[in-house]
């Protein structure tokens, strides 16, 4: 952000005298409501920071890591004492009072746009680091900042930038803000995610083609037995330990068989049986082998579709989170899972992982379904409480574009698990239910 940026928006802010709430919405990004204003978002990403109001942004979990747990506690409902920017530097400081039951604690909120040390402190009143989003050692910057030991200030120096002007009201600017980088950094993410899921489809591609062939395995499995057939047949006319037969079969045509090694022609036969038997159960174990990686590669297809029409940067982030959360204990790989604003959402891959969903779901998480047609299960797992409807809409939107290629309008319908009644597999009969309509675009 530039200095002259930081210094007409921090401007704007001083109509406020309080700070509503304030907590962290991703890993880099604040969320920040002055009294009754509109959600303001400071994006403390390395080198690339800003701020921009947005109305719909997704949160995909809660943070509770010690910096959050004191900037709540030190900031959410606290006075605005003082919001001010450094003269010659990138730092906004924002010094609030806040009050507990026993006492009152003045709290600055410094908040560095320096590119690569970009970062949110959090200092008491003897500017003491209390935390940081960032602690950074000695070792690698000139000024350490480490909880427990008080922050060095930055010195001051010649920012060299060039004019900046903000067209219109401070208002439009920071709508425009999100808007004005959107388009470059949604491409940038869409080409980005795609092309790790095209990598991961290319290789499930190569593991199915390297698969022998059922139809192949299947023949050899009904000449073996046809084989093993007709040396049981012809048990009389057979040695022991011989190699090979000239036998007529049941066409009355000669046909020459390879005997395996064996003690006396019945073991032979029971040799060809085994053998055929084993050639079809290797069939059948290709079959579903290449049955799970078609539906592998179907799903990173839908998931590639998905990523496409996406309208933000969250949205991406929230399908494809940089740091996939460990497998739950039991967890099944027939399922995935999804994180909004705290709330774990299942979306069956597969006919067994719609099944498993229904097995593991608990009486009182939502499931949903499209009405009236073949689709995915979705499951939001409640831990009891009520559903925002936010997080209904986005997993019925799941539900539909998971499920279905064509664009339009779809209902999807919604009920507590206890309302379902699964038979046949995967099959159901609900009632009391909620019907929502999604449009699939």
């Amino acid at each position: 952000m530039k200095h002259k940026e930081l210094i007409l928006i921090n401007d704007f802010l001083q109509q406020y005298h309080k700070i509503s709430s304030i907590y962290r919405v991703d890993d880099n990004v604040l969320r920040i409501v002055f009294e009754a204003g509109e959600a303001l978002f400071i994006d403390l990403s390395r080198n690339d920071s800003y701020m921009f109001y947005k109305s719909d942004f997704k949160q995909s979990k809660r943070y509770n890591a010690p910096f959050d747990v004191i900037l709540n506690k030190r900031f959410a409902n606290a006075k605005i004492l003082s919001m001010k920017v450094e003269e010659n530097n990138r730092i906004w400081r924002i010094c609030v009072l806040s009050s507990s039951s026993y006492k009152s604690f003045e709290t600055t909120l410094q908040l560095e746009f320096t590119g690569r040390n970009t970062n949110a402190i959090i200092l008491d009143e003897d500017e003491v680091v209390l935390e940081a989003l960032r602690h950074i050692d000695a070792s690698v910057s000139f000024r350490s900042v480490k909880v427990g030991e008080v922050l060095e200030p930055l010195p001051p120096k010649e920012l060299k930038e060039k004019p900046f002007e903000m067209d219109g009201s401070v208002e439009a600017y920071l709508h425009a803000s999100y808007e004005k980088r959107l388009h470059v950094k949604l491409c940038e993410l869409k080409n980005q995610k795609k092309a790790g899921l095209e990598r991961k489809s290319e290789k499930l591609t190569e593991a199915m083609n390297a698969l022998e062939n059922e139809e192949e395995l299947l023949a050899k499995s009904e000449q073996a037995h046809k084989e093993a057939t007709l040396v049981l047949a012809h048990l009389y006319s057979i040695k022991n330990y011989q190699e090979r037969v000239e036998l007529y079969d049941f066409d009355g045509e000669l046909v020459s068989i390879a005997l395996p090694l064996a003690h006396s022609p019945q073991h032979a036969a029971n040799m060809l049986y085994k053998k055929s038997k084993k050639l079809r159960q290797k069939a059948f174990s290709i079959h579903r082998q290449r049955e799970n990686l078609e539906e592998k590669r179907l799903f990173l297809e839908r998931m590639m579709g998905v990523i496409e029409g996406a309208r933000d940067l969250e949205e991406i982030h929230i399908l494809t989170p940089k740091v996939t959360k460990q497998k739950q204990k039991g967890e099944d790989n027939n399922y995935e899972t999804f994180w909004l604003e705290g709330y774990r959402i299942l979306l069956g891959k597969n006919e067994k992982g719609n099944i498993a969903l229904l097995q593991e779901a608990k009486k009182s998480d939502i499931w949903l379904h499209v009405k009236d047609m073949p689709s995915a299960h979705v499951i939001i797992c409640t831990e009891k409480q009520s559903v925002p409807e936010p997080i209904l809409i986005f997993a019925a939107k799941l539900c539909v574009d998971f499920s279905l290629s064509q664009k339009g309008g779809y209902l999807v319908d919604y009920t507590q698990r206890k309302n379902v009644k699964p038979f046949d597999g995967a099959n159901v009969a609900y009632e009391t239910y909620q019907t929502l309509k999604i449009y699939k675009e």
